[in-house]
């Protein structure tokens, strides 16, 4: 099956974009993910960072050992998959009660628009 290839959109759909590309409420979806997408990339990264400059800077500190045969760098390694899930989590939470009641609105606001 072959679908026709254009670089064009129907004319409905092209204004309808443009004109949720600039509503207010477009934009302020847009800086609500960032407030929280940008802070959470660089905490994780610096996090993750961390991890690996202690891994080959630091072997005395990350083979400290804990409990019994478990050291830093086992505790850290399984943090950074715990940091993970958080980090998951709280962007589920974000997303449900910040970015999900705008996306929808301007999801039926286009439908409408576009007679769907």
């Amino acid at each position: 099956m072959s679908f026709p290839v254009t670089d064009e959109l129907p004319t409905t759909k092209h204004e309808a974009y443009v004109r949720v590309f600039d509503d207010p409420d477009f934009k302020e979806l847009r800086k609500r993910y960032s407030t929280f997408v940008v802070p959470m990339t660089i905490a994780f990264l610096v996090w993750y960072f961390l991890y690996v400059v202690c891994s080959n800077w630091a072997p005395d500190f990350m083979s400290t050992k804990v409990v019994g045969n478990i050291n830093i760098a086992l505790v850290f390694g399984l943090l950074q998959f715990v940091t993970t899930f958080v980090i998951a989590y709280l962007y589920a939470q974000f997303a449900r009660t910040k970015l999900d009641p705008l996306a929808t609105r301007l999801r039926e606001q286009f439908d409408e628009e576009v007679g769907k």
